[in-house]
């Protein structure tokens, strides 16, 4: 009988072992893996947003992650890339100061997997379960602008609009493209009295809206490509005694300045780009590949194996509340 007993008790811890073991062995293989997040720009708004969500959802789970600033030098980025090399890192995520620098950024990681964000690499850089890009659908948020805009000028086919494009690069120029895409799929008849690169910064854009402004000419709304841009405007609006709450200002991002313009009238619209989103996603992938295991199952990854799309969502004055904490 006590042979019995003690063979039973064998084999229970046995079992409460292998069961502990297979509980935690998602959090033991995230603890193995050593990440590096590359960032082209830390003292961007949203890209500072990044770097917090991301820092904050592996510190959570335990995953060693390390952060470096290419202060918008290529060769610092190259830098980074080859550093993750030779310290042995797993996995890459790398918002790319340059995106026709992406080919250089793999061939100098020598093979370690990257998780490319916020500014789009071409396509043919992309490989599945091994170089991918995590952001939002650019396309969508330069069709929600140009959508809001033709229904509150419902009335009026003919519409002059001031456009501040971000850095040239795939981002901007996609955001811009669905923007005029879409009001001519719409019949709008848009003529762009002022369109140019602000490169995403809300100073560069205040200074050349105020120039704008010094040659009087009309205009009926300003479209910028984020939320960093429009505050600009609505600063040189606000400024230069202009009612900013009858010209139709929109931005991208939803950053809390933006909320809180929405909020007070002065913005009509943001796109919810969920800097979170991304950034978690970006992280559990990087997981993922830094493991050695492809990307099956994760949550927005398209059919090619390639992308992460994260969605993006309108936010003007009648759902703002609730992204606003």
């Amino acid at each position: 009988m006590r042979k019995k007993i003690s063979i039973l008790l064998i084999i229970i811890t046995v079992f409460t072992i292998f069961s502990g073991c297979s509980s935690n062995s998602t959090t033991s293989s995230s603890n193995k893996v050593k990440v590096l997040l590359s960032i082209s720009d830390g003292s961007d708004d949203y890209r500072k947003l990044m770097i917090d969500n991301a820092k904050s959802y592996a510190e959570s789970q335990n995953i060693k992650l390390t952060v470096m600033d290419a202060a918008d030098s290529v060769e610092a980025q190259v830098s980074h890339m080859k550093e993750a090399a030779s310290d042995r890192y797993n996995v890459i995520i790398c918002a790319p100061v340059d995106p026709n620098t992406s080919l250089e950024l793999e061939r100098a990681s020598k093979g370690i997997p990257i998780v490319f964000i916020n500014t789009m690499p071409d396509d043919s850089v992309l490989e599945r379960n091994k170089y991918i890009y995590v952001a939002s659908n650019e396309k969508v948020a330069g069709k929600y602008q140009a959508e809001y805009i033709s229904n509150y000028f419902k009335d009026k086919n003919d519409i002059k609009i001031v456009l501040f494009e971000g850095e040239k690069g795939p981002t901007a120029r996609e955001r811009t493209e669905a923007i005029k895409d879409t009001l001519r799929e719409r019949g709008i008849k848009a003529e762009y009295v002022f369109e140019d690169h602000a490169d995403w910064s809300r100073e560069k854009a205040k200074e050349m809206f105020n120039i704008f402004l010094s040659t009087g000419k009309k205009f009926d709304c300003v479209l910028a490509n984020n939320d960093s841009m429009a505050l600009g405007v609505i600063e040189s609006l606000k400024e230069n005694k202009i009612n900013n709450q009858a010209i139709p200002v929109l931005g991208i991002d939803a950053l809390s300045d933006a909320l809180n313009a929405i909020k007070d009238g002065s913005m009509k619209l943001t796109v919810y780009q969920s800097a979170k989103g991304q950034s978690i996603s970006a992280v559990k992938a990087a997981v993922k590949l830094g493991s050695g295991d492809t990307l099956s199952g994760l949550q927005n990854l398209t059919s090619d194996g390639k992308y992460i799309w994260v969605p993006f969502e309108k936010v003007d004055k009648n759902n703002v509340d609730k992204y606003m904490n």
